[in-house]
């Protein structure tokens, strides 16, 4: 005989030949020849040798577990003093009641939307986050929601949580904040066969998320070839010069062409704008040789304005000096005096007046 003590929280399985024979819970007991004994923490999770359905003749022992039956399309959430514990996949548990006070939640996981009575923060847990398909759609985005590939509605910004089950789940994002396409490197040739290559900015917003996503493919490339080939047209109808006089008309020709196209594709355009056309080598020495020759004729006609109007003022002065004798003495002396300017040194004679020896200086 062997004796044995129970604790607290414990029970004891005795087997003789195989069989469960009695079931022990807090208390000292004696073990008898050719018996065995499985001493099990019933705070842990059920973990018995023997067959659990043969175990479970045993009412003492059934009455100390709590048996779940979990199918196929259901989860069982386990709480232990109503806090979460663990979940239940399908197929059959056994938990040891014990001292703990469990509760079980069972879902239906056959549809994918989650019960809202399931604390949302729960999701975001190892153990159920297994079993849930998550989805974030950011505060400057909307999303189409796809269910078994037919479209559900619209999701606005927020978290979103289905159970992972057979449904086909699909969610496309659109980011709604004004966008920037550049269109660069376009080799054009313009109405007068010029060949130019220009670089060209679009800023646009989607407008319309289903047509975006649904009713068109891959839009942002659609909206390229669109206004590539708008600009294409634009400049094509334009001559050189007509295009480097007034680069501004672009845009609203661009706009005349593309009406209503934009609006297919669920697409508004905000601003758009030529930003830089590249000139060939020859055709860019040849506008700065016209350039030069611009300038040149511009400077020539300032120098001959101001010639003009120098004589002229020369010709105003030689009337008023021709009227007043006087006007012609202050100018004289005002020549001599600028000549003065440049002399080191003047040696004067005679007992004349000091003018007089000075015009003498300087007039023949």
């Amino acid at each position: 005989m062997k004796r044995v003590t129970i604790g607290t929280n414990y029970v004891g399985l005795v087997f003789k030949n195989g069989k469960l024979k009695r079931v022990l819970t807090e208390g000292n007991y004696w073990i008898v020849f050719g018996e065995t004994i499985e001493i099990h923490n019933m705070a842990l999770a059920y973990n018995a040798k023997t067959d659990l359905d043969v175990l479970l003749q045993n009412s003492d022992f059934a009455g100390l577990l709590n048996v779940i039956e979990v199918d196929d399309n259901e989860l069982v959430l386990v709480y232990s003093h109503k806090n979460f514990k663990n979940v239940l996949a399908a197929g059959r548990h056994a938990i040891w009641k014990g001292l703990s006070d469990y509760t079980f939640i069972r879902v239906n996981t056959s549809q994918i939307e989650i019960d809202a009575a399931i604390d949302k923060n729960l999701l975001e847990k190892a153990p159920l986050l297994n079993y849930i398909r998550a989805y974030k759609v950011d505060s400057f985005e909307k999303a189409l929601l796809f269910i078994d590939g037919k479209f559900e509605r619209i999701m606005e910004p927020g978290n979103y949580a289905y159970w992972k089950n057979s449904t086909a789940v699909q969610v496309f994002k659109s980011d709604m904040r004004q966008l920037n396409m550049e269109i660069t490197g376009q080799e054009i040739l313009t109405k007068d066969k010029a060949q130019l290559r220009v670089n060209f900015n679009v800023q646009y917003k989607v407008t319309d998320i289903i047509k975006a996503l649904m009713e068109n493919k891959e839009f942002d490339k659609q909206l390229y070839v669109l206004v590539q080939l708008a600009l294409r047209e634009c400049i094509g109808m334009m001559t050189f010069d007509e295009l480097m006089e007034s680069k501004e008309k672009i845009v609203g020709q661009l706009m005349t062409i593309t009406a209503g196209k934009f609006d297919v594709l669920g697409v508004k355009i905000v601003s758009c704008g030529l930003k830089d056309i590249i000139l060939p080598g020859d055709i860019r020495e040849i506008m700065n040789q016209v350039l030069v020759a611009e300038k040149r004729a511009q400077a020539n006609l300032i120098t001959r304005r101001e010639e003009t109007a120098s004589t002229r003022s020369l010709l105003n002065t030689a009337k008023l000096m021709e009227d007043n004798s006087m006007l012609y003495k202050l100018k004289e002396m005002e020549y001599v005096e600028k000549i003065a300017e440049k002399i080191n040194n003047i040696s004067l004679s005679g007992s004349g007046q000091l003018v007089d020896q000075l015009k003498q200086i300087f007039v023949k």
